[in-house]
């Protein structure tokens, strides 16, 4: 539970700071998303996630 947490804190912190250095970068982001295909998004989701899984084998392995 407490490696959770601490991921949980991480994402917390990752996600403040593009809101608090790139707030135009954020707002012009959520301005283009909508004009992405949604297959692309998918894609790009499971990709992050393989990727975040694979980062978290190699350190933990």
């Amino acid at each position: 539970m407490s490696d959770f947490l601490t991921g949980l804190a991480f994402f917390l912190i990752i996600e403040g700071l593009v809101y608090a250095l790139a707030p135009r970068f954020l707002v012009e982001m959520a301005k283009v998303l909508p004009s992405i295909p949604e297959q692309r998004l998918r894609y790009f989701g499971l990709g992050a996630v393989a990727a975040g899984v694979a980062l978290v084998w190699l350190i933990r392995g």
